[in-house]
């Protein structure tokens, strides 16, 4: 139907005669906003009108070898970085979780040496750890005999704690802080403790040198760690994180040794990411566990996903709410499905196409850290006569770490695009108007000559021609021999 109409359309439109069609060529070469060509069409002179031909084909040559540059550089996607540093008058604090390189009491795993092998598997979902095959056995037969037992049960009761005996100062801003302003969480590191957690209302500071003021006694004789499998050095690691992100420590944490006294200055960096194709971020992504999205969550999330697929339940120190794995089911599924995972690549960082690309936007705190041994002999004296300990066992055991802003400002590192729309069109105008004196109108008189020229030779093509005698069939508009001839005798 639609194309009968088009064919009825065009069969009531009348080819123009050919003197009607050179008179329209001549007066759009002599009237176009594209300068140059009336100049050829218009000179008498057949040197002028050469000379004429060749600027416009050079110009015009030019012009869309620089066009085609420009649309070149354009899909290469190239992005360009700014750094603008923005001063403030007060600025929020970061997130900072602390952990004890000492991860149990000593008098729970005494008798129990399993349990630092244990947690490394557990742990192993957040950072890999391979279990050498001569524990292989142990490790069967304890699982055999304690079915029933919990490791994250057994770790908050006998980890790390934070009470009035392990932390023994505390001040944020000039006014006292307490164990209970810290909440728990689980790292690599056993029970770890982050001050000014997601939970709480975000914490600012208007003043560069006061911030976060703490003394840990790390306890050396109640914590041990197993020196085989574990931890080898006494004192605290912490990290400074964004109170919405999980604690990460992996190559991330700062150490603390006992007898120190840490001064960490923090800044605040905030990067942030173009969308692919310029940048490597997808801003679609959200993540269910987590308020906002970072890699880490992504990846812990990734992680949890193909584990429950996997096995059925799933790891206490992940997100989500699916059943918890009990001690078999992390030794024979889970620990597998990881090790699974990190072979097939199935959760992987980075690039756009990754599970987990980069954030659009991402808050760093890179620090400054600076030690120096903690407390002088009076000092010494002071805490050994207030906590009732020898001088020993304050040089061995007490740490001292203090963090704070070096100035209330932020760096912005912007990743920009290095060429827009609105830039391309420029550039592509400019080019036409340089060597063409070309425009937007001079573009739509082109379209309209051509558009115009189409139709005549649609008209011409598909339905003139055909009705012309020399298009048709012989047999069917001139007579045969015997048609001449019975003419003939008739006549």
């Amino acid at each position: 139907g639609i194309l009968d109409k088009i064919r009825s359309y065009l069969i009531k439109k009348l080819l123009p005669h050919l003197e009607d069609r050179r008179k329209y060529h001549q007066e759009f070469a002599s009237s176009t906003s594209f300068h140059g060509v009336h100049n050829i069409v218009q000179t008498q002179s057949k040197t002028r009108k050469v000379l004429w031909l060749l600027v416009v084909v050079g110009c015009l040559a030019i012009a869309i070898w620089q066009i085609c540059s420009r649309f070149i550089y354009y899909f290469s996607w190239p992005t360009t970085t700014t750094v603008v540093i923005q001063y403030v008058e007060n600025i929020k604090f970061p997130a900072v979780t602390f952990c004890n390189l000492n991860r149990f009491q000593a008098h729970a795993v005494s008798n129990l040496k399993i349990i630092f092998l244990i947690w490394n598997i557990v742990s192993g979902v957040l950072q890999k750890f391979a279990v050498q095959d001569k524990y292989s056995q142990e490790l069967n037969d304890f699982l055999l005999g304690n079915q029933n037992f919990s490791i994250k049960e057994f770790t908050k009761k006998n980890g790390f704690y934070l009470n009035s005996s392990t932390l023994l100062e505390c001040e944020f801003f000039g006014k006292p802080c307490y164990p209970q302003d810290f909440e728990h969480v689980f790292t690599e590191y056993g029970n770890c403790f982050t001050f000014n957690h997601n939970d709480l209302p975000a914490r600012k500071v208007s003043l560069s040198g006061r911030g976060l003021h703490l003394l840990f006694d790390v306890q050396q004789e109640q914590f041990t760690d197993e020196p085989a499998l574990g931890y080898t050095d006494a004192g605290i690691t912490f990290v400074t994180h964004s109170p919405e992100e999980l604690p990460r420590f992996d190559g991330l944490g700062l150490l603390t040794p006992v007898g120190m006294h840490a001064q960490v200055a923090i800044r605040q960096l905030k990067s942030i990411i173009q969308e692919y194709p310029w940048g490597e971020c997808k801003p679609d992504i959200k993540l269910q566990y987590h308020k906002i999205y970072s890699t880490n969550g992504c990846l812990q999330e990734c992680k949890a996903r193909y584990i429950q697929d996997w096995c059925g339940c799933l790891p206490f120190i992940l997100p989500g709410n699916g059943t918890e794995c009990d001690l078999l089911k992390f030794y024979n599924c889970v620990y597998p499905a990881v090790y699974d995972i990190e072979i097939k690549g199935l959760c992987t960082v980075g690039t756009h196409n990754s599970t987990c690309p980069a954030p659009c936007e991402e808050m760093d705190y890179p620090t400054t850290v600076t030690y120096s041994s903690f407390g002088g002999e009076k000092a010494i004296k002071y805490f050994s006569a207030k906590l009732k300990k020898s001088p020993e066992y304050i040089r061995q055991n007490l740490v001292r770490i203090d963090i704070k802003y070096h100035d209330l400002s932020y760096k912005i590192t912007q990743q920009q695009k290095a060429l827009t729309i609105s830039e391309l069109l420029a550039d592509v105008g400019g080019q036409l108007g340089l060597f063409c004196g070309a425009s937007m109108i001079t573009i739509i008189e082109l379209l309209e000559y051509i558009f115009t020229n189409f139709c005549w030779m649609c008209i011409f093509l598909l339905l003139k021609a055909p009705e012309m005698p020399q298009w048709n069939n012989p047999s069917q508009n001139q007579p045969t021999h015997k048609e001449k001839k019975k003419g003939i005798q008739e006549c």
